[in-house]
């Protein structure tokens, strides 16, 4: 008797790629529902001898490969990732670049916890009870993980960012649609204009109704600070001088318990679903500079989905011209699933698009 298509069904369920199809495996991942694709295999070798020649290599020769695995149909607008390569010196564990839907951003903290927890869970260094030291190479410079692991399980991850500094506090920018806006400039291994709701009069808020609204009013922030602000300078690296996102701010958070809310729009208008740990870094050294918190001072920061990183000042130090901290940010981190790209080179789109 012939099988049903049903028991064919069953009998079938691995598809073999042809030889010519490109094959990338990744893990992905979310921290505080912020996603991280962590690209492990598959991925042409990127040449260089560091962390950024790595980063420009493949914006130079493999820029398509990003928006194959970020944008749609394999991703969205707002997808996020990472490709893990050698770390810039013998002290270092690893390096990471980080990857979205406008390009290559210089630090991303969400992706810290996320790697640090899943170096744990794939045991790429002997884990131990209690504190695992990761030392990662990120574009902006070298970042410790600490990831907390209790009867095997990890609890949670915090790290030190790069040094992180307030360039100006309380500048103005006229914007379209908006009139005058009040912001502060700081940099937290990317730079942000941090736009404080109770100082502004705007008619959206920080939760998921205002969503749409606040992809175009921070991208108009974005685009008239950028023309107009002439101190997005980092003091020692050019790559690292331009304008990431605008943070909107809200120190009445929706949730008791909690200090503050951090809305991120970054890149092309992407939205972060965590409380961004860069930005988070920055507020540190906003806060500091008003003197509003020390170094025994902890914050909660809630994003729009309600996930919550803690934020504090581990250090001062001075970096270059300005008077900077070392911040500590604290959160947590799941794996979601795996998967096996493949890239047909006969699909018509197969590099991907975007529609929002």
């Amino acid at each position: 008797m012939p099988k049903t298509t049903y028991q064919n069904i069953l009998a079938n369920t691995t598809f073999t790629p042809p030889k010519e199809w490109l094959q990338i495996r990744t893990i992905d991942m979310h921290t505080g529902g912020e996603p991280l694709r962590v690209i492990l295999d598959g991925f042409p070798e990127l040449k260089g001898n560091n962390v950024l020649a790595y980063r420009n290599y493949c914006k130079e020769n493999y820029d398509e490969l990003r928006t194959a695995l970020m944008f749609e149909p394999r991703g969205h607008a707002d997808m996020y990732g990472c490709i893990l390569v050698p770390p810039n010196d013998d002290e270092g564990d690893f390096g990471i670049l980080f990857l979205h839907n406008e390009g290559y951003s210089t630090m991303c903290g969400h992706a810290i916890i996320a790697i640090s927890t899943l170096a744990m869970e794939m045991n790429w260094i002997e884990v131990k009870e209690g504190d695992n030291v990761l030392k990662i190479d990120a574009p902006c410079g070298r970042i410790t993980s600490f990831t907390n692991v209790q009867n095997g399980k990890v609890t949670g991850v915090r790290f030190h960012c790069v040094p992180s500094f307030a360039v100006g506090l309380d500048r103005k920018v006229t914007v379209e649609g908006l009139g005058e806006v009040t912001y502060d400039l700081a940099y937290g291994g990317a730079f942000y204009a941090y736009v404080d709701m109770a100082k502004n009069n705007f008619s959206f808020d920080l939760t998921a109704n205002s969503y749409r609204e606040l992809i175009a009013k921070g991208m108009d922030i974005k685009h008239a600070v950028m023309k107009n602000d002439q101190e997005i300078l980092h003091p020692f690296e050019e790559d690292l001088s331009f304008l990431y996102g605008t943070i909107f701010v809200d120190n009445t958070p929706q949730n008791s318990g909690n200090d503050s809310r951090n809305v991120c729009v970054f890149a092309e208008g992407e939205v972060d679903r965590c409380p961004t740990g860069s930005g988070v870094s920055g507020r540190m050294a906003i806060h500091y500079k008003r003197q509003e918190i020390d170094t025994e001072s902890i914050m909660t920061i809630e994003s729009i989905t309600d996930s919550v990183f803690k934020g504090s000042v581990v250090s001062e130090i001075d970096y270059g011209p300005h008077q900077a901290v070392i911040p500590q940010v604290e959160g947590t981190a799941n794996i979601t699933g795996m998967q096996t790209f493949v890239i047909d080179p006969n699909d018509p789109i197969k590099n991907g698009f975007i529609l929002r």
